[in-house]
C-alpha cells in the first residue's frame, strides 16, 4: 500500500508540474469551428452523401465543409448534382451551425435543458457574437434566436409557395427550406447548378432572397437594440444602430448606381435587359456582396465592374451577423477618421457622439491587416496558379470576405474548382481567416493593455 501511495503521489506532482493550457474564449470558438468542418467533412465522405457515380476527396469534403461552416459557399463540387439529399442535409445543418456559431447553439442547447449559463460561456457569447455587455448574453441570445426562427421560417414559407409553381410541393418544401437558411446565413450554397440564375426577372425569388441577405447581414445587435426601443427600455438607437443602417443603405444604393453605369454599356449581361431589369440585378447583386447569389454570369461582367464588385466584398457586412469582410462600422470609421483629418478635428464624431481611439487604432490595423492578407494570398496563387490575375484576386477576396461570389468554372461551380491542391488550401486558410480572423489574432479578445512601465520620449517623422 505504501509503494501505491507513493507512486500516486508522484504522479499527481507530475501533472501539477505540467504546463495548464488556457485558451481565451474567442480560441475556444474557433478550435470548436474546427473540429465541426472536421465531423462535417467526415459525414460528406461517407457513400450515401454523394452518387456512386461521384468520387470525392478529402480535400474537396474539406473545402465544402469549410465553405460551409464558414457561411462562404464557394463551391468545388456542384451541390444539387453530387451530392445526394443526406449530403446536401449535412451542408445545410453545417451552414445553421456556422452561420449562429458554436457558442450560440451550445448556449440554446444548454437554455433547453435548463443549465445555468456561466461566466466563460458568457465570454465565449461576447466574443463570437460582439455583445457589447456580457450581462445581457443570455437575453441576446433569445433575440437572436427568435429573430432567426422568424426571419427562416417565414422565408421558408414564401420561397416555397413560389418554387410549388415550378416543381412539386414536397421539393418545393425544401428548395423553400434550404435556400432560406442559406440566404438568411449568408451562405451562398443553392439548390440550382446555375444559382438563382434562372429566376433573373422574377420579382418574388428576388425580393425574397434580398430581404433575408440584408437582414441577415446587418447583425443581430439591431434587433437588440431595436426590441430595447419598442419594449421601452431605450428610447433611442444607439450610435451602433444609426451607423450600420446609414452605412447600409448608402453602399446599397451606391452599389447598384455603380453596377448599373459599369455595366451598361456591356451586350453580354445588361444588352438583352429592359431599365427595370437591369436596376434589379445590379441591386441584387450590391446586396449579395455578402452572400454570394448570383442572377447574372458574373464571368460576363466588365473588368471595371468586377473590381467594384471586389471592393464591395471586402466591405462586407455589419457586426454580429452572418456576413464577413472588414464589416461596415470599420469602413465607416476610417472614412470618419480621414474627414476628421481634414477638417484638422481633434476628435472622430458621428450623431453628436465622440469615436474612443482605441476603437479607431483596431479598424485600421483590420483593414490593413485585410488588404495585406488578400494581397499576398493572392500573390501566392498568381506565382503558382496559371490563371487569370482578376479572376485569382477576386476568389481570394470573395473567400476572405467569406462571400462565395465567382467567376466560376464555366461548370457550375466555383473557379477554385480549376486550382491546384495548394490553391485549393490557399482559399481553405482564406476563408477560415475571413470568418474567425478576428478571433485568432486576438484583436477583439483583448480587453485591456498591458500597462508600459517605462516610454520613450517622442519623436517626429515626417510622413506624406
Amino acid at each position: 500500500m505504501a509503494v501505491i501511495e507513493q507512486t500516486k503521489t508522484r504522479h499527481e506532482s507530475f501533472l501539477r508540474r505540467l504546463p495548464s493550457i488556457r485558451l481565451l474564449p474567442g480560441q475556444i470558438v474557433a478550435l470548436a469551428a474546427a473540429g465541426l468542418i472536421l465531423i462535417g467533412t467526415v459525414l460528406l465522405m461517407l457513400p450515401f452523401s454523394t452518387p456512386e457515380s461521384v468520387e470525392l476527396r478529402f480535400l474537396d469534403a474539406l473545402f465544402t465543409a469549410t465553405s460551409a461552416v464558414c457561411v462562404t459557399g464557394l463551391i468545388v463540387m456542384d451541390t444539387p448534382t453530387e451530392f445526394t439529399l443526406f449530403g446536401q442535409l449535412v451542408i445545410l445543418m453545417l451552414i445553421q451551425i456556422g452561420g449562429l456559431g458554436y457558442a450560440l447553439m451550445a448556449t440554446l442547447i444548454l437554455l433547453a435543458l435548463g443549465h445555468r449559463i456561466g461566466l466563460r460561456d458568457r465570454m465565449m457569447l461576447v466574443e463570437s457574437l460582439s455583445v457589447s455587455d456580457m450581462g445581457e448574453t443570455v437575453r441576446y441570445v433569445k433575440i437572436v434566436a427568435v429573430a432567426t426562427v422568424i426571419f427562416e421560417g417565414l422565408g421558408a414559407m414564401f420561397l416555397t409557395l413560389r418554387f410549388a409553381q415550378d416543381m412539386p410541393w414536397g421539393q418545393a418544401l425544401y428548395a423553400g427550406i434550404f435556400h432560406s437558411i442559406s440566404a438568411f446565413n449568408n451562405a451562398g450554397f443553392a439548390l440550382f447548378s446555375d444559382s438563382l440564375i434562372a429566376y433573373q426577372s422574377d420579382i418574388p425569388i428576388n425580393l425574397i432572397v434580398t430581404i433575408l441577405i440584408v437582414f441577415g447581414s446587418l447583425g443581430f445587435f439591431l434587433f437588440h437594440d431595436a426590441w430595447d426601443n419598442v419594449t421601452g427600455k431605450r428610447f433611442r438607437f444607439q450610435t451602433h444602430t444609426k451607423l450600420v443602417v446609414v452605412v447600409t443603405l448608402v453602399m446599397l444604393i451606391s452599389g447598384t448606381l455603380g453596377i448599373t453605369i459599369l455595366e451598361w454599356n456591356n451586350p453580354r449581361t445588361f444588352g438583352p435587359l429592359s431599365l427595370g431589369e437591369r436596376i434589379a440585378v445590379a441591386h441584387f447583386h450590391t446586396v449579395s456582396r455578402t452572400a454570394g447569389f448570383t442572377t447574372m454570369d458574373i464571368g460576363d461582367m466588365k473588368d471595371a465592374t468586377l473590381y467594384f464588385l471586389l471592393l464591395l466584398m471586402t466591405i462586407g457586412g455589419s457586426p454580429g451577423s452572418m456576413s464577413g469582410g472588414i464589416k461596415t462600422t470599420t469602413f465607416a470609421i476610417i472614412w470618419l477618421t480621414i474627414w476628421a483629418v481634414l477638417r484638422r478635428k481633434s476628435d472622430v464624431e458621428v450623431f453628436h457622439r465622440r469615436i474612443p481611439k482605441d476603437l479607431i487604432v483596431r479598424a485600421f490595423v483590420l483593414c490593413i491587416l485585410a488588404f495585406t492578407t488578400i494581397t499576398l494570398f493572392t500573390l501566392a496563387l498568381a506565382f503558382t496558379e496559371e490563371r487569370p490575375f482578376l479572376s485569382i484576386m477576386f476568389e481570394v477576396t470573395s473567400a476572405m470576405g467569406i462571400v462565395g461570389m465567382s467567376l466560376g468554372d464555366g461548370d457550375g461551380r466555383s473557379f477554385s474548382a480549376l486550382l491546384t491542391d495548394f490553391g485549393k488550401l490557399v482559399i481553405i486558410v482564406s476563408m477560415l481567416l475571413g470568418r474567425f480572423g478576428p478571433l485568432l489574432i486576438g484583436l477583439f479578445a483583448v480587453q485591456t493593455t498591458i500597462p508600459a512601465r517605462y516610454r520613450y520620449p517622442e519623436s517626429r517623422v515626417l510622413i506624406g
